[in-house]
């Protein structure tokens, strides 16, 4: 299977995923099967990088998120980045969230196509969940978010690490990888701070974890809702 028949496989299986007329068990299993299939191909695409760099050389891009829930959906792109092998630089925080991209050109493919994706997941999530009684609708919706993004970075580590088990050699190869990308990065942004933690006060954390557990992975644009 070539590279576009792979990805619009994967595509495919999603949309039917997707699909409201899909049972759970049913979305679940296009879900793993996708995750699966796109880990792969990453994989597959670092191999033959390997061999002659110039196929996939390092890149980078801006991502702009914009409100309602910016720093969350930023939040979400990283945790979307890091199992993939990308890195992000979040470059401002005033109501239109600015982040840096950098990694391999078929990984940042990667990223953009899951995290457009999950997008959309996680307002058709937000919508269907209705705030409890007492919490602060705004809070509880980021509060779900955090937990969404956990269980989805979660399950994209787990997909990485099979398909690079499954590849001899492979191990190796994306730990180079991963150090030309933090070195690009680093030559950019020299002096790095982290982040600070966030307090937040919601109850939704539970719910926005069993969403990401069971999001599918397509590429559908859409932006969260209030």
């Amino acid at each position: 299977m070539n590279d576009d028949s792979l990805l619009a496989r994967v595509r495919k299986l999603l949309a039917m995923a997707e699909d409201p007329a899909c049972t759970p068990a049913e979305a679940e299993a296009f879900t793993a099967k996708a995750t699966e299939l796109i880990a792969k191909y990453g994989v597959e695409q670092a191999l033959l990088a390997a061999a002659d760099p110039a196929v996939d050389p390092v890149g980078d891009r801006i991502v702009t998120v914009v409100p309602p829930y910016s720093r969350d959906k930023a939040s979400l792109l990283a945790a979307v980045a890091a199992p993939l092998r990308c890195r992000i630089v979040h470059l401002e925080r005033r109501g239109v969230a600015r982040s840096h991209l950098f990694g391999h050109n078929a990984d940042l493919e990667r990223v953009e196509l899951l995290f457009t994706s999950l997008l959309v997941q996680a307002a058709h999530g937000l919508a269907a969940t209705p705030v409890p009684l007492g919490d602060h609708p705004a809070a509880f919706r980021r509060s779900w978010l955090v937990g969404y993004t956990e269980a989805v970075r979660a399950r994209l580590f787990e997909a990485e690490q099979s398909a690079a088990a499954a590849e001899p050699g492979a191990a190796l190869v994306l730990v180079d990888r991963t150090e030309l990308v933090e070195r690009r990065r680093d030559e950019i942004y020299p002096n790095l701070s982290r982040l600070g933690p966030r307090r937040l006060v919601g109850t939704g954390r539970r719910q926005g974890y069993a969403a990401g557990r069971t999001a599918d992975l397509g590429a559908t644009p859409g932006r969260l809702t209030r």
